[in-house]
C-alpha cells in the first residue's frame, strides 16, 4: 500500500474512533429519550396521516435545521424534527385530533395548548415533557387543509439567557436609533 492509503485509512479509523468516542461520553438515557420521541413523532404522524388521508411532507436535511437552531439558540434549543403534510380535509374536529395525538404520543407528553378556530379550519396542539434538565416539546399546527408538526428539545435556562441576550441587543440598539435623532 502506498503511504497516501494509508493516510486515508488513518483518517477513516480516527473518524470511527471519534465517533464511538461520543456515542460512548453519551448518557444512555439521552438516547433512549431521543429513541422514545422519535417513536412518539413518527407514531403521530403515521396516525394523522392515516386517519385524514393526507400525504406527508419530510423537510430535507433535517439535521441542518437542527443544527443551526441550536448554534442560534447556543443550545436552548436542539433535536428538532420537522413534518408538514399537505392534502388533508379543510376541517377537521379538534376533539378528534387531540384524541389521536394522546393516544399515540406515549407516556409522560402533557397537553399544554389546544387552540381550535369556530370554523374547524385552525387546529393547534402544543405537548410537553420532562427530560432532566431539558424539555421535549410537540406542536402540531393545522391550517386550511394543512399540518405541520414540530418536535424539539428545548434547555428552558439556555434559552431565557439567549432571550434575554437578544432582548438586551434590541434594547441597545433602540437607544442608539434614538439617540442620532
Amino acid at each position: 500500500m502506498t503511504r497516501r492509503a494509508y493516510g486515508w485509512m488513518a483518517a477513516g479509523l480516527g473518524g470511527v474512533m471519534v465517533v464511538a468516542m461520543v456515542l460512548a461520553a453519551t448518557p444512555q438515557g439521552a438516547v433512549l429519550a431521543a429513541s422514545e420521541d422519535e417513536r412518539a413523532f413518527h407514531a403521530l404522524q403515521q396516525a394523522l396521516e392515516a386517519r385524514w388521508g393526507g400525504h406527508v411532507q419530510h423537510i430535507p436535511m433535517q439535521w441542518l435545521v437542527s443544527g443551526m437552531a441550536g448554534a442560534y439558540t447556543h443550545g436552548g434549543v436542539s433535536r428538532m424534527r420537522l413534518a408538514e403534510m399537505d392534502h388533508l380535509p379543510k376541517r377537521i374536529d379538534g376533539a378528534e385530533m387531540e384524541s389521536l395525538a394522546t393516544a399515540r404520543m406515549g407516556t409522560g407528553w402533557q397537553r399544554i395548548v389546544r387552540e381550535t378556530s369556530r370554523e374547524g379550519d385552525e387546529q393547534s396542539l402544543i405537548y410537553v415533557k420532562p427530560e432532566g434538565n431539558r424539555l421535549a416539546m410537540m406542536v402540531v399546527d393545522f391550517d386550511n387543509g394543512e399540518m405541520d408538526m414540530v418536535e424539539m428539545a428545548i434547555q428552558p435556562n439556555q434559552l431565557s439567557k439567549q432571550i434575554r441576550r437578544w432582548e438586551d441587543q434590541d434594547a441597545q440598539h433602540n437607544t442608539t436609533a434614538t439617540d442620532g435623532e
